[in-house]
């Protein structure tokens, strides 16, 4: 479906801001919205802050733009929906949207797409507007894995795909062989954080690293909302933990900056993969 006005609906961290300025760039851009809470409006030029409960109010500033089509980026966790403060709208499709959230967040995501498809709209995933972004096939460092980081990436990227089948999570962190950790509903930063304080017995150190974290899409996940995104704090977060690289799907994640990470990243002896198979 082609498209020419894009209402960015932004939460928080740098994907958006991102997403906005390569959407600017083309002329495309007609509004974004930010969520309260998650986004911060005053990262964009004439955002409009609206709670994520305000469903109704979403659509009317959508359509006060002209848009024809809609991107959903940046970080939103589930909320609590017993707490949401909801319009007319939200509270006409909240039964639909909990039952959908019951069985797991990509059901969840598939239900908000096609509430704003049934309203005319386009949904466009980041990746096709910030195509800069997207990672590429090969090795982003000048660091490159050695056989046994070789060993630990291929494994971790399977780990991940064994439970992004199960729609728990998109990472894993496998060390020697062993899995470390495998990311549920808190988020990379905070699964890294448990990998930083395991034993270093069982993983690296600032000295050796050792150990791989993978990040990959689910596998059959709606790909327009919620692609894996590598950035500078993932970086710093591997690095805390004495891991010595990340692996991703080339074209399967997002890399917020490449410069600004791959700098990081030989900074901190960090090596970032762009793997051509994502079995």
């Amino acid at each position: 479906m082609s498209w020419t006005r894009l209402g960015l609906i932004a939460g928080g961290g740098d994907l958006p801001v991102h997403v906005a300025e390569a959407a600017r760039q083309e002329r495309r851009l007609a509004c974004v919205v930010t969520l309260d809470g998650f986004g911060d409006p005053a990262a964009y030029a004439n955002a409009e802050s609206v709670a994520l409960g305000q469903l109704g109010k979403i659509f009317a500033s959508l359509r006060r733009a002209n848009c024809d089509a809609v991107c959903f980026a940046g970080i939103v966790p589930r909320p609590d929906f017993s707490k949401l403060k909801l319009d007319m709208k939200a509270m006409a499709v909240l039964p639909r949207v909990i039952a959908a959230a019951a069985r797991g967040d990509d059901q969840l995501l598939r239900t908000v797409v096609a509430l704003f498809e049934a309203e005319g709209l386009a949904v466009i995933g980041a990746d096709e507007i910030a195509q800069s972004l997207v990672l590429r096939p090969g090795v982003l460092t000048r660091l490159h894995p050695d056989e046994a980081g070789l060993k630990d990436a291929q494994k971790a990227l399977h780990i991940a795909g064994v439970i992004g089948a199960e729609d728990i999570g998109q990472g894993a962190v496998v060390c020697d062989g062993l899995v470390l950790a495998v990311e549920a509903q808190e988020g990379t930063d905070n699964m890294l954080l448990r990998v930083a304080g395991l034993p270093e017995a069982i993983r690296g150190t600032r000295e050796r690293r050792r150990g791989v974290l993978a990040k990959r899409p689910k596998p059959g996940q709606e790909r327009r909302i919620d692609l894996p995104v590598i950035g500078v704090s993932t970086i710093e977060g591997v690095a805390a933990a004495g891991l010595a690289g990340i692996i991703a799907p080339a074209g399967g994640a997002l890399v917020l900056g490449r410069d600004a990470v791959a700098a990081s990243a030989d900074a901190h002896g960090v090596f970032v993969i762009g793997a051509d198979d994502d079995g």
